[in-house]
């Protein structure tokens, strides 16, 4: 939290944004995307719009507070908008004040986590269990019960309003 604090602050939360292209390797490389959903660059392309693939495919970020998501109230599941796998109920939503849709716990068996240090730090990155599509970041800043806030980008989300897990 401090970090986020510090960099928002000091207007290098832009910069962090901009950075996030940066490839300085990481330190447990993100596992493939399992069966159907092994896909070609070129076919990721023709189903994902170009910002998606930047993020999903690409570890890229949205800017914040750029999703219409971070502010949905509505219930519902949040679903990988690469391959639809549904990963979040709108029960553990809540308002981060990051600029970006952030969630207490995923589903169950919906997401996996590695290792990222492409930015001069040590973060643990989120994505989809079934496609591999980047989702965000979690991080030990959230709420109870769990401490825990999965930090998501809005365009790797598809939000079913109403349905239910």
């Amino acid at each position: 939290m401090q970090r986020r604090r510090f960099l928002m602050a000091t207007g290098a939360g832009s910069a962090v944004v901009l950075l996030s292209a940066c490839r300085n390797g990481h330190a447990t490389e993100r596992p493939p995307a399992s069966g159907a959903w092994k896909l070609t660059p070129a076919q990721w392309r023709q189903r994902l719009t170009p910002a998606q693939f930047h993020i999903l495919r690409e570890a890229g970020t949205e800017p914040p507070y750029s999703s219409p998501l971070d502010h949905e109230k509505r219930a519902g599941v949040y679903h990988c908008a690469g391959c639809a796998l549904a990963l979040y109920s709108s029960k553990t939503k809540y308002d981060s004040g990051t600029g970006w849709p952030s969630f207490w716990k995923p589903l169950p068996n919906a997401i996996g986590t590695y290792r990222d240090t492409r930015l001069l730090m040590a973060r643990t990155e989120v994505h989809c269990r079934r496609c591999g599509g980047h989702l965000g970041h979690v991080f030990r800043d959230g709420p109870p019960p769990t401490g825990l806030r999965y930090c998501m980008n809005g365009l790797a989300l598809q939000f079913r309003p109403g349905e239910t897990v």
